[in-house]
């Protein structure tokens, strides 16, 4: 069952005025808004690839899309145990990307898909939502990927929402509610694209570019 109230714009203006949805587990089919007071972001000029994960993504044996699999990757997020994406936010974000505002960036080890990243653009801020591997650090070479698209592209802000030991060891910081908001209002005045530039799927260059800026 759909509630008629929440929509695509709906959720854009949500976004734009910093607050997101959330559900409490996926057989829960209520909605909730959330506003955290500390919030999480990950810093696009501070994004950190530790040696390690250089090695692996110069390594290869992946390939990087965007926008290939927009559902793979959400289905892909909500395959776990604990899980806030119920039928309702799915069905809100697949609509959301059908009018080109949410995007995901895919992983793939052959044709599987092993990993991946999704969320909102508006302006030049980037709302992460979820990510998953299905394969080691396959979310960390999907976000290693994703950042360096973003800031390319012109984007000031990437917009974690909250702060977890996998994005804090990969450069993401906690702020507060006033200096997210004033981030976000700078970052929706901008006028940029995901498709301004073509993705790089090139990790040696990404590597250098991360390396040099963190």
């Amino acid at each position: 069952m759909t509630d008629p109230d929440l929509t695509p714009e709906l959720l854009l203006q949500a976004y734009r005025a910093g607050v997101f949805p959330m559900s409490e587990h996926r057989d829960d089919p209520r909605v909730f808004w959330v506003d955290p007071r500390r919030r999480g972001i990950l810093p696009l000029a501070g994004f950190h690839i530790s040696r390690s994960l250089a090695r692996t993504m110069r390594r290869g044996g992946y390939s990087v899309s965007l926008d290939r699999d927009f559902t793979g990757v959400v289905d892909g997020c909500a395959d776990r145990e604990d899980t806030w994406i119920n039928a309702e936010i799915r069905r809100l974000y697949v609509a959301l990307h059908d009018l080109g505002r949410a995007h995901s960036l895919e992983i793939r080890h052959g044709s599987a898909l092993s990993g991946g990243v999704y969320g909102v653009a508006i302006g030049g801020a980037f709302f992460g939502e979820s990510m998953f591997s299905r394969r080691s650090n396959a979310s960390k070479i999907a976000l290693a990927f994703l950042v360096d698209h973003l800031r390319r592209c012109g984007f000031t802000l990437f917009d974690t929402q909250f702060i977890t030991p996998h994005l804090a060891s990969l450069g993401a910081i906690e702020i507060s509610r006033v200096r997210y908001h004033a981030l976000l209002t700078q970052a929706l005045g901008r006028k940029v694209s995901i498709h301004d530039v073509a993705l790089c799927d090139d990790p040696y260059s990404v590597v250098q570019r991360n390396t040099q800026t963190s």
